[in-house]
């Protein structure tokens, strides 16, 4: 279970590395964004996996709940 909390605390604070919106919180990213990924594909790996959980977060509406996870820097 802490795995899984620690995960969902590093894709929150992960910062988006490139495009339109580099250097934004993964959190942070606009939905229409995330619609675009999933509708694309998401990239490979670790960045894709976050994105995918973020896109999952929207969706839900759990967005609001996981703010407070947010660090400042």
């Amino acid at each position: 279970m802490l795995e899984n909390q620690q995960a969902l605390i590093e894709a929150v604070n992960q910062s988006m590395p490139f495009g339109k919106y580099a250097g934004r919180k993964l959190l942070q990213l606009p939905e229409p964004y995330l619609v675009w990924f999933h509708r694309k594909g998401f990239p490979e790996g670790k960045l894709g996996q976050q994105l995918a959980l973020m896109y999952e977060v929207k969706l839900n509406g759990l967005e609001s709940m996981l703010k407070p996870l947010l660090r400042s820097v």
